[in-house]
């Protein structure tokens, strides 16, 4: 028999970026709060500048319960299965991937949240694609507008903004949706190159601004201003510059004395009182011990492919199909970011870019979302052009060699690498990404985890659209590239959607319960007592990676369970 516990008000699975957003709101309202974390607490040590470790072999020196439940992907379901990633890309730890992370913090833009009606409205209603589920946010980014400025100033963000109650300011994205005040620090500092990126860009009559970070540009909340040492890239910040959970909003949350923090707690299963429908608790295993984790309310913070997976094993006599998934939505709508089918470029000097970190670049937010007249396309979205300092050894002796030499070894490749390590760079392109019918997540029917539970399957595809889009992506970012003095450009692969840090839906947020699983406040529409975070809930990706997105969410459901938590831990299903 499990161990039982003490009842908590709230328990929270999984504190990463968004979990870990939330627990703050939660304790400061005065609710017990439970973090259960399959990880451990990671310290400064552990964030050595080791890219051998880090980017290549996934941190083995923490609990790594996500390397042994890899989700395994096929493109469609009569193709064969992709060769299965040797690590994947999130991670377990109290912070989480906030740990390892670019750091990068976007806010999505206006039309994201209303694709469909903006869409229809601007060029028609055929203009959606064939055979996507895509449909508009319950809500506008004027309601979340709030809920990121919070997590802006209590993380800490550096950027540059544009539109501060509709004043523009073009040394920010003059696209961006309105502010009610810039961010609580400027950009982190540019580089020769980015400066230079910058300056071909506004050439081109385009609108380059230094992009967000949640990284320290100065001295913050007394953390350290970050040192530029260029290893931000899958690497933890060993003088908490970089805001992560961990050393953010978690340690504030302890403060109150309302949230308490469980480690290396593998989470087997939600359980559900058969008599009301309703989420009783957690159960997790702990150094092969069962416990059960009584909760008036529970959330569900894993990341998406882990979201999913514990809804899909939770099974009942309600929920016969798994965990609020009466309607069949759970798994559905799922896409992940095309955020690959990048540039590289080759320039005739160097470009002095072994210091720095992703973060650390200029955008271009002309072709993002519908930043601009898509009359003559046949794509609707756009993507986000990004140029940064990065770069490492080992990923440095696997350049590309622009067709010099066709091999990658021996004198004549040494020679060319040699010369040209640090005159090349690759570009960023995150791009919007819809979510269509036939991409979906479910059980894996073969592949197990160590406890004998299976692994989620991603079933999933680019469309047409997105092939088109990253085309058109790819040539603005060749134009801007030679018009900075590239003298050789290789385009990239559009990829697979296996496994990614970019991961959106399966757990759709809308006030449909025939095609969402959480309402707009983040709560089942079938179990009114359990509650969803993270990118699972977004319905559309924008050209952002999800994060601060993620976590502005985390923090509107917490302070909407804290303000009404009497009648949502005891409302009836």
């Amino acid at each position: 028999m499990p161990i039982r516990l003490k009842e908590a008000d709230v328990v929270i699975v999984g504190l990463g970026a968004a979990g870990g957003v939330a627990a703050l709101p939660l304790a400061q309202a005065g609710l017990d709060v439970v973090g259960l974390e399959a990880g451990t607490w990671l310290t400064k040590r552990d964030f050595a500048p080791d890219e051998l470790r880090n980017n290549f072999r996934g941190w083995p020196q923490s609990v790594q319960k996500t390397n042994h439940e890899i989700p395994t992907h096929r493109p469609d379901a009569s193709s064969p299965m992709s060769p299965r990633v040797a690590i994947h890309p999130m991670m377990n730890a109290v912070g989480g991937t906030t740990l390892h992370y670019w750091a990068q913090s976007w806010r999505l833009n206006p039309w994201d949240f209303k694709v469909v009606s903006e869409t229809t409205r601007r060029y028609g209603a055929a203009r959606i694609p064939k055979g996507s589920t895509v449909e508009d946010w319950p809500f506008g980014i004027e309601e979340l507008e709030p809920y990121y400025d919070k997590v802006e100033y209590e993380i800490g963000v550096s950027g540059a903004a544009g539109n501060v109650g509709g004043n523009i300011d073009r040394r920010g994205n003059i696209f961006e949706g309105a502010r009610r005040r810039g961010y609580p620090m400027p950009p982190l500092r540019g580089s020769g190159f980015t400066d230079l990126m910058a300056a071909a860009g506004r050439t081109l009559g385009w609108h380059p601004f230094p992009g967000p970070a949640a990284i320290n540009s100065q001295r913050y909340q007394n953390r350290s201003v970050c040192m530029y040492h260029g290893y931000c890239n899958r690497g933890g910040c060993h003088v908490d510059a970089k805001s992560s959970t961990a050393v953010t909003t978690i340690p504030k949350a302890q403060a109150t004395g309302r949230l308490k923090v469980v480690t290396r707690a593998h989470v087997t299963s939600l359980d559900v009182n058969e008599g009301n429908a309703r989420v009783s608790g957690v159960s997790y295993v702990t150094d092969g011990a069962e416990y059960f984790q009584p909760a008036k309310v529970v959330l569900l913070a894993s990341y998406t492919y882990e979201n999913v997976r514990l809804l899909l094993l939770s099974k009942s006599r309600p929920f016969p199909r798994g965990l609020s998934n009466n309607h069949g939505q759970v798994g559905r709508h799922y896409f992940s970011h095309a955020q690959t089918a990048g540039i590289t470029a080759l320039f005739p000097w160097n470009t002095n870019s072994w210091y720095g970190l992703p973060a650390q670049g200029v955008a271009i937010d002309d072709w993002a979302d519908d930043n601009f007249d898509h009359a003559s396309v046949e794509f609707i979205g756009g993507g986000n052009l990004w140029v940064y300092s990065d770069r490492r050894p080992i990923v440095a002796a696997g350049m590309t060699t622009f067709g010099k030499t066709t091999k990658s070894w021996g004198s004549e490749w040494k020679a060319f690498v040699s010369q040209n390590a640090d005159r090349t760079n690759t570009s960023y392109l995150q791009k919007t990404t819809l979510p269509y019918e036939d991409n979906y997540l479910d059980l894996d029917p073969e592949v197990r985890d160590p406890l004998g539970f299976p692994v989620c399957r991603i079933t999933a595809d680019y469309k047409d659209n997105e092939r088109k889009l990253a085309a058109f992506i790819q040539n603005k970012m060749e134009q801007w590239y030679r018009t900075a003095g590239a003298v050789a450009i290789e385009h990239g692969p559009l990829g697979s959607m296996g496994p990614t840090t970019h991961a959106y839906g399966g757990t759709r947020m809308g006030d449909n319960p025939e095609t969402n699983v959480v309402d707009r406040w983040g709560l089942s529409h079938e179990a009114s007592n359990l509650g969803v975070l993270g990118a699972s809930v977004m319905g559309t990706s924008g050209a952002r990676n999800p994060t601060l997105t993620a976590q502005a969410l985390a923090w509107r459901t917490a302070e909407h369970l804290a303000r009404n938590f009497d009648a949502i831990a005891n409302r009836r299903a």
